[in-house]
């Protein structure tokens, strides 16, 4: 097993809720998450953004972030994503200047094209599902914000004038969007693996240089869950599993059950078929095993870096997890 020695490993947590924990616990566990990750050399650390979700404490990844970059001194801090067509462009420079001038070189801005879930959130965000359409206009005014060209007469303070290195977000018409702008592309999830494959194959066939980057860069993110035994490694992936068929037949997304809890439920032809699924085509196993697939994947995308998007009701297993993947990283 040789994994390329130049690939990154960086983190997304989601600041997911457990059943029978309040909400700020789950913002608390990112913020400790993230100090534990930058001890063991993971390159990035990035958060999210989800409106109305019950399972979900990050609403508001900005504000998050800046909790997670004060309470670390070199991993990079960003967002997996801002969602752009829920927000003004400024108001977003705006945030983005404050962290970059707050926490210099360690701020990254990736940005997604997602409204909100549910009709009730779109409207509470004063949004409709069209607006993702104007993502590809609202990413070129953003970065204007930062190049100080706004036809407007505004400016943006104190964005104008700084660098914070954005990212999009590739679901759909993300991939074109990102070469179009000359940006770096983060794309999953790896149970997709040929319409991921697709979508590098476009982003590199169409990528244009711009003052951004001068060549593709293509991050692959998705679950990868390592430890002892294959079967404790799949029992990492079972929360996450069954409240994503939940939220498929059940229409919320539910916070995550233990494990032992789930595997003791009774759920239907439909929800048993949507778990199962939810438990397939992830990165998950012992050491050697999970060495072995991130060398094929790295071989197959060509990727520069891998975001692990992993959650768990079990912290400390998780953990254990993004330890041993840490020690399969660096190894020599």
């Amino acid at each position: 097993m040789s994994l390329p020695q130049n690939v990154r490993f960086s983190v997304l947590d989601r600041s997911r809720i457990r059943e029978g924990h309040p909400p700020a616990e789950a913002l608390r566990d990112t913020v400790a998450l993230a100090r534990e990750l930058e001890a063991l050399g993971y390159h990035r650390f990035w958060v999210s953004e989800h409106h109305g979700v019950p399972g979900v404490a990050g609403s508001a990844p900005t504000v998050l972030a800046a909790a997670v970059a004060a309470a670390t001194r070199t991993i990079r801090v960003g967002t997996g994503g801002v969602m752009l067509p829920n927000h003004q462009p400024l108001v977003v420079a705006e945030q983005f200047g404050v962290l970059e001038s707050l926490f210099p070189g360690r701020i990254d801005m990736g940005l997604g094209r997602s409204v909100g879930f549910t009709d009730g959130v779109r409207r509470a965000l004063g949004r409709d599902k069209g607006d993702a359409e104007d993502f590809a206009a609202r990413l070129r005014e953003l970065l204007g914000w930062f190049a100080g060209t706004s036809p407007s007469g505004v400016r943006a303070r104190p964005a104008e004038g700084l660098r914070v290195p954005p990212f999009v977000l590739a679901l759909g018409e993300g991939a074109g969007i990102a070469a179009r702008a000359g940006l770096p592309m983060v794309i999953g999830d790896l149970r997709g693996r040929e319409r991921m494959l697709r979508g590098i194959d476009h982003y590199r066939a169409h990528f244009q240089p711009s003052p951004w980057a001068a060549e593709p860069y293509v991050v692959v993110s998705g679950t990868v869950a390592v430890a002892a035994t294959p079967e404790a490694a799949r029992r990492l992936l079972v929360p996450e599993a069954w409240s994503m068929a939940y939220s498929r037949t059940h229409g919320t997304f539910p916070p995550l059950p233990p494990a032992e809890d789930v595997e003791t439920r009774t759920m239907t032809a439909k929800e048993r078929g949507f778990y199962e699924a939810g438990l397939a085509g992830h990165i998950a196993g012992t050491e050697e095993r999970v060495a072995h697939e991130l060398e094929t994947l790295l071989k197959e995308t060509g990727a520069q870096e891998v975001l692990v998007t992993t959650s768990t009701y079990d912290r400390a297993a998780l953990l254990d997890s993004y330890r041993r993947l840490a020690g399969i990283v660096n190894q020599p």
